[in-house]
């Protein structure tokens, strides 16, 4: 088992700047020992906090989230700022178009399979499903 590697801030800023000049993060991980993960976790914080966000430590903070100053408008790069309430609106609209086109695709799946399950059934002379006459 690997001794975990503690990197400084600067190292962890310069790991992120590369993947955010489109560096693929498997390799990465791969040339450099560091858990995938990690690498997912800084860049996200980098992008929430700027390179604040990569001296943080783990666990919950003293006072919560209201404790927290919100970060300035040079705190970061400018995709570190909070975006405004219209784009989170569309942020959450698209996402749950999304869901609802996954379940759709499985609404249609599981139509196809009771479908296809009932006319097996019927070629095979058994009984087949259907809707109880009790109720």
């Amino acid at each position: 088992m690997k001794m975990p590697r503690y990197l400084s801030r600067e190292e962890k800023e310069g790991l992120v700047r590369r993947l955010e000049a489109g560096e693929r993060i498997a390799a990465m991980a791969a040339e450099t020992g560091v858990l995938r993960k990690s690498l997912y976790e800084w860049r996200a914080a980098y992008r929430a906090m700027g390179a604040a966000g990569l001296n943080r430590k783990r666990g919950p903070k003293p006072g919560g989230r209201a404790a927290l100053d919100p970060p300035s408008a040079d705190a970061g790069p400018p995709a570190a700022r909070p975006p405004d309430e219209l784009t989170k609106a569309k942020r959450r609209i698209a996402e749950l178009e999304r869901l609802a086109g996954r379940q759709q695709v499985d609404l249609d799946f599981f139509r196809e399979a009771l479908r296809s399950w009932d006319e097996k059934r019927r070629g095979s002379g058994a009984p087949i499903s259907s809707r109880s006459s009790k109720k």
